[in-house]
């Protein structure tokens, strides 16, 4: 059982994994035996500390600093990528942004931007490595979804936009090239602690109590919660398992919800 969720010697390429969810995600798949590649386009300075920590704990890690949403560039470099480390056998679309501005607020600019990011860029960043996957009849592709690709919330309409499309690309990459022994699905990650939310994640904050009683499992996830479902999409274990969302997220979307205090 355990040499289906073996990656010994696959090349996993995971976009915007200098920090948070994706250096989770990446850790996971390394745990599992695959060479990593992370991807940051911010500074090369965080880039190159991103992989220093992820060589520092055992694993065979290379970063490469571009923009995902441009085509030009990206083409080229996942060209470099393959001449340099070998064939990509299992990508991650993890880069994404949000902006929480109301709709009536919104810039237009600004709304292109979450959309090009969280949307385009996973067409963008795709194609050119599922065109060699083509050619080796074989590959992986997680894309980061997130609970609002089901749900809305105030201020973040820009982002539940690229994330529910998000799901139906998925879907469609799915539908037209399972053909090729390539499965794509995504991951739904639900509220997580990361240092981006670490200063609501204290007693007392509204938010904070808010997500403590709304998730049935009664607490934040854990980056590492991840990991086993990443490995998993990234397995011989999921090689029937093509264009599903696995929601990580500690049991919200099953549920109503409950009143608080109860």
């Amino acid at each position: 059982m355990s040499s289906l969720f073996d990656l010994t010697g696959k090349l996993a390429l995971v976009t915007g994994a200098t920090h948070g969810l994706g250096m989770a995600m990446a850790e996971g798949l390394g745990n599992a035996g695959a060479r990593l590649v992370i991807t940051g386009h911010s500074s090369r300075e965080k880039l190159d500390s991103a992989v220093a920590a992820l060589c520092e704990k055992g694993y065979d890690a290379h970063g490469y600093l571009f923009d995902v949403t441009e085509e030009s560039i990206v083409n080229d470099m996942v060209g470099v990528i393959e001449q340099e480390r070998g064939p990509i056998d299992i990508l991650v679309n993890n880069a994404g942004i949000i902006r929480r501005v109301p709709l009536l607020e919104m810039e237009l600019s600004e709304w292109n931007k979450v959309i090009e990011t969280n949307l385009t860029g996973v067409f963008t960043m795709t194609r050119p490595v599922v065109r060699r996957m083509i050619e080796r009849r074989a590959g992986k592709v997680i894309n980061i979804c997130s609970m609002m690709s089901e749900l809305g919330r105030d201020s973040v309409s820009a982002y539940a936009a690229a994330k529910g499309g998000l799901k139906m690309l998925t879907r469609n990459m799915a539908t037209e090239w399972a053909r090729h022994n390539i499965q794509v699905n995504g991951i739904g990650p639900g509220y997580f602690a990361t240092s981006q939310t670490a200063p609501i994640r204290v007693d007392g904050h509204p938010f904070n109590d808010f997500i403590i009683n709304r998730t049935p499992a009664g607490r934040w996830g854990d980056p590492e919660d991840l990991q086993g479902t990443a490995v998993f999409l990234s397995s011989d274990a999921s090689k029937f398992v093509n264009g599903q969302i696995i929601y990580v997220d500690g049991g919200i979307l099953a549920t109503i919800g409950k009143p608080a205090n109860e």
